[in-house]
């Protein structure tokens, strides 16, 4: 049975469909049902199989279906991947009654996202991610972007699907690292309130390694109930939202120190909430048990905690060029004893230094 997940307000209102199998016809042409012509963006590590499910289920449709695939990765977020995007609709003539449909990771959902944000100034776009990150963070909240040379995500927009589309059936051909840089954002939600999926993960870690289909269904539903709380209440990142970003500040200035290589956005912002998670602790706000108890829980999913490679001096020009810098100090996000997390810029700088020796 098909969880369905509302998010969003009144016009940027939309559905967050979770089951193994969420990728019917049905389920499609409540998103596209008055479209013309869709164009659907996808890259060159998605299964052909994948590809050719979702072609013939489109075909159904009798809509002018378009495939355009971009290069496996984060260097594919650019300004020139972009332009090509927008030089393809221009030329098939896509008009506001027409779609665009993100099929793919993160990066795919990010960049279909920007260009359906500003093509003609906004046209529809559906998401369908297909690795476990995207599907718990960056398919729902409408934050869309590609990456500048001085850090990812700086040039973006805030813009809502029409319909988000989650398929467990997808993780089950994720490599060991891409499934555990999404179980990395999935820990991020139990640490910043979500009680109920803390206590999960503690009490059934070996049925989420082993991506046992109910514990997936579970991870998933509960970290986009917690999102969606979030994002509707702050669609735009004025205040409440900035929590989402707990482990980001340090994880992003780590992607970009390694030049995106070598590691990915889930490990990377796992070792960014071990150091906020140290910081609060140096500040005060959480007991050392509390440090403890999260970092035993990556650890019982075999995620990599140990952060010493990276030393601030490594990192400080990253952190200083974070979107969370305001009136020339960065903003923190922190948690407290009760698991709540908070934004701040009020900390010792000190502290900052010393969870990164």
């Amino acid at each position: 049975m098909a969880k369905i997940i509302a998010v969003g307000k009144s016009l940027s209102k939309y559905n967050v469909v979770i089951s193994k199998n969420a990728i019917t016809q049905k389920n499609l042409m409540a998103g596209l049902k008055a479209k013309n012509k869709i164009l659907v963006i996808t890259d060159s590590g998605i299964p052909k199989s994948f590809i050719n499910d979702l072609k013939n289920i489109l075909k159904k449709s009798k809509k002018k279906v378009y495939f355009y695939e971009i290069k496996e990765g984060e260097k594919s977020k650019s300004f020139s991947t972009y332009s090509k995007i927008l030089s393809k609709l221009a030329d098939l003539k896509f008009d506001r009654s027409d779609a665009l449909i993100a099929f793919g990771g993160g990066v795919v959902g990010d960049i279909t996202g920007f260009c359906a944000a500003t093509f003609l100034r906004g046209i529809d776009f559906i998401q369908i991610p297909t690795t476990l990150l995207s599907q718990v963070d960056s398919s729902v909240g409408g934050k869309t972007a590609i990456n500048i040379d001085q850090g990812k995500n700086l040039v973006g927009a805030f813009y809502n699907p029409r319909l988000v589309l989650i398929s467990t059936k997808y993780i089950e051909t994720l490599s060991d690292d891409e499934y555990k840089s999404g179980l990395g954002e999935v820990a991020k939600y139990a640490f910043i309130g979500n009680k109920k999926l803390y206590k999960y993960m503690q009490e059934n870690s070996d049925l989420i390694k082993l991506k046992k289909p109910q514990a997936l269904e579970t991870i998933i539903e509960e970290s986009i109930k917690s999102k969606a709380k979030i994002v509707t209440a702050d669609e735009k990142e004025k205040g409440l939202r900035a929590i989402l970003n707990f482990g980001h500040t340090f994880g992003h200035a780590i992607e970009a120190y390694k030049k995106y290589k070598g590691i990915t956005h889930g490990a990377a912002v796992t070792l960014g909430m071990v150091i906020a998670a140290k910081i609060s602790l140096y500040e005060g706000h959480i007991k050392s048990h509390q440090l403890d108890d999260m970092v035993n829980l990556l650890e019982s999913l075999k995620l990599k905690t140990d952060h010493s490679n990276y030393s601030y001096e490594n990192l400080k020009n990253y952190i200083l060029n974070d979107k969370k810098v305001s009136r020339g100090k960065l903003n923190l996000v922190l948690i407290n004893e009760k698991g709540i997390a908070f934004k701040t810029d009020k900390y010792n700088p000190k502290n900052l230094k010393k969870a990164l020796s």
